[in-house]
């Protein structure tokens, strides 16, 4: 076990940022921390860093954080701005000085897709690219333990992904990983194991498929109807239950149950303008737990790809 957190607890006056979050993280797996803006994923980094105090116990390689030697470590801020006037290069450079031993910066460039800007000034890259330089600084010591504070933040999703394959690629070959994020996709797609947090509470804990399972609701066929009233007649006749009767008609459906719906909908005679078929997704599962829609809290936008 790289990570053990038991009963984990800091406040900031009169707010609680973390309220008895229990949790812990195998070698090599990916753990993500779901939750908006305020839920406590920072402060929970902080506290794993050592770079905040809490209450409670928090054990990193079987030791206190701040005994922790710091080239085990690999840990990208939420807030991270580094001098604008260095090259991407002299920057991965300047932070693989600081341990004895590290990659070579031209290799960890490469990996986060920057070897084409690898000789311009920080303050010229786009949003984009100086998250992924800020990626790169938290590689360079080929850390044993990889804390990323929304990694992928103002990552058009082409970058995104290659940023997904290359933390998977770090994880198969024993890094283990633990990131924030409000992108559920994100966390969906990488984590082994999955921590919604909101105000500061751990409300559920499990792979995204046993939270989906749990919390998620079933999946889902929505139609598009011109006539609402007649396809919620004509599914209903039929023995079909209505989830929904707003501009789209939602019927609980497996894939198999798709075509005998079209075909109940074609004898009434009734016309739609489209259909989709909806799985379950984090997003439901958080918003079946908060009432909170995480990415909507956060404001998300994707202004500032690169």
């Amino acid at each position: 076990m790289i990570i053990d957190a038991v009963d984990v607890r800091r406040r900031y006056g009169e707010t609680v940022a973390l309220d008895g979050v229990s949790f812990s993280v195998d070698e090599g797996k990916i753990f993500a921390l779901i939750g908006p803006n305020g839920a406590g994923k920072t402060t929970l980094v902080r506290a794993l860093s050592g770079t905040t105090d809490a209450e409670g116990t928090v054990s990193v390689f079987g030791q206190s954080p701040a005994d922790v030697a710091r080239d085990r470590i690999g840990l990208l801020p939420q807030e991270f701005t580094p001098a604008g006037r260095l090259t991407a290069k002299e920057l991965v450079e300047y932070y693989a000085g600081l341990y004895d031993e590290s990659r070579d910066p031209e290799a960890v460039l490469d990996d986060v897709g920057l070897t084409d800007s690898a000789d311009t000034f920080y303050e010229n890259l786009s949003g984009g690219q100086k998250r992924r330089v800020c990626v790169g600084t938290a590689l360079v010591n080929d850390p044993a333990l990889l804390m990323l504070d929304e990694p992928t933040t103002g990552i058009d999703p082409t970058g995104r992904r290659d940023l997904w394959r290359l933390i998977e690629g770090l994880a198969d070959g024993g890094t283990t990983v633990v990131l924030t994020t409000h992108y559920m996709e994100e966390a969906e797609e990488l984590a082994d194991h999955v921590g919604l947090l909101a105000d500061g509470e751990l409300v559920a804990l499990g792979s995204p498929s046993e939270l989906i399972g749990r919390y998620g609701g079933e999946s889902r066929l929505l139609i598009e109807p011109e006539d609402g009233d007649a396809a919620v007649e004509a599914l209903t006749d039929a023995g079909y239950e209505i989830i929904s009767e707003d501009r789209r008609v939602a019927v609980p459906a497996d894939a198999t149950d798709i075509p005998s719906i079209v075909e109940t909908l074609a004898d009434a005679g009734v016309v739609y303008e489209g259909l989709t078929w909806r799985q379950p997704t984090l997003e439901d599962v958080y918003i079946e737990l908060t009432g909170t829609d995480a990415a909507s809290a956060d404001g998300m936008t994707t202004e500032g790809w690169a």
